[in-house]
């Protein structure tokens, strides 16, 4: 999944693409600290701090946020506003109405501009970029880079007391179902050879080869999207140059997944910014999929 991404000095921050800062029904799906800036100042902005560690890490993303944060921000914790899963899983995508009252408490309505960001650089801003976006919150982007970005650039950081916005109403929506893929399906999608047509879908893991045999961890070297160009050598690199061609041309529909639900959605992110369409996400991912006796397991 890191071939996506690339570290950075500030001098070598994406420009990312102008931003109207008229009310839009779409926005891009990344921004510069510049750009998040005038969103937050002119379209009145709700900005989210969406910051999460690994379960075996020292860290905590609330206790960081109170620490240190973009002024304006507000924490939103994606274990918390999840739906409760069987298996007692984490981040899973909440139910309609939860995520409903979730944004109302936000100061959040159907039309606000919703940028969000995390400690990290990119790594589970966009996670919630996706659920917005599955509930159908188009108007709502990632800030390329993160915490470390709007810090290069001369951010401002405010700690202490959260702003509060006032409460809204946000109407339940719908989630878009052709976005999540869940254990069945995933199963009977297994069942088909991938023949480089839509007969099945292309599983795409955003682990490691190490974590994948479970050896050893990722360090987390997240920063900012790589350049288009870049991002589909990768991809060429990665499947194959007629795969690949494949998928950017929605060929070959494709499924996302990772360890637990998370960086699956910087791989949907990555194949969105290439201009794909047909991708959904495997909610649980391999967390999910190992817990299950009936699963079956190929090990190289």
């Amino acid at each position: 999944m890191s071939f996506l991404l690339r570290r950075t000095s500030s001098k070598l921050l994406a420009t990312g693409r102008s931003m109207s800062t008229s009310k839009i029904l779409q926005a891009p799906l990344l921004l510069t600290p510049s750009e998040t800036s005038r969103v937050l100042r002119e379209d009145n902005g709700v900005l989210l701090d969406a910051s999460w560690f690994m379960p075996n890490a020292s860290h905590s993303g609330k206790v960081e946020f109170g620490e240190k944060r973009i002024p304006g921000a507000q924490f939103l914790d994606l274990d918390e506003v999840a739906s409760p899963h069987e298996l007692g899983l984490k981040h899973m995508m909440p139910e309609p109405q939860t995520f409903a009252e979730a944004c109302g408490k936000f100061g959040i309505d159907s039309k606000t501009s919703v940028v969000i960001y995390d400690s990290h650089g990119v790594f589970s801003s966009p996670r919630a970029l996706f659920m917005f976006r599955a509930f159908g919150h188009e108007n709502s982007s990632i800030l390329n880079g993160g915490l470390p970005a709007w810090v290069a650039e001369g951010g401002l950081l405010e700690t202490g007391a959260v702003q509060q916005h006032p409460a809204k109403q946000y109407a339940t929506p719908q989630l878009n179902q052709q976005m999540i893929r869940g254990y069945e399906q995933m199963v009977s999608n297994s069942a088909l050879e991938v023949t480089g047509g839509s007969a099945s879908e292309l599983v795409l893991d955003a682990r490691s080869k190490d974590r994948q045999k479970q050896t050893s961890s990722d360090g987390l070297e997240y920063t900012v999207f790589r350049q288009p160009d870049d991002l589909n050598r990768e991809l060429e690199s990665a499947v194959g140059a007629e795969l690949a061609r494949s998928i950017i041309e929605g060929k070959q529909p494709v499924t996302t997944t990772c360890g637990s639900g998370m960086t699956a959605a910087v791989l949907w992110l990555g194949l969105r910014l290439l201009g794909v369409k047909d991708i959904a996400l495997y909610d649980e991912s391999w967390t999910g999929y190992a817990m299950r006796p009936s699963s079956k397991i190929i090990k190289n």
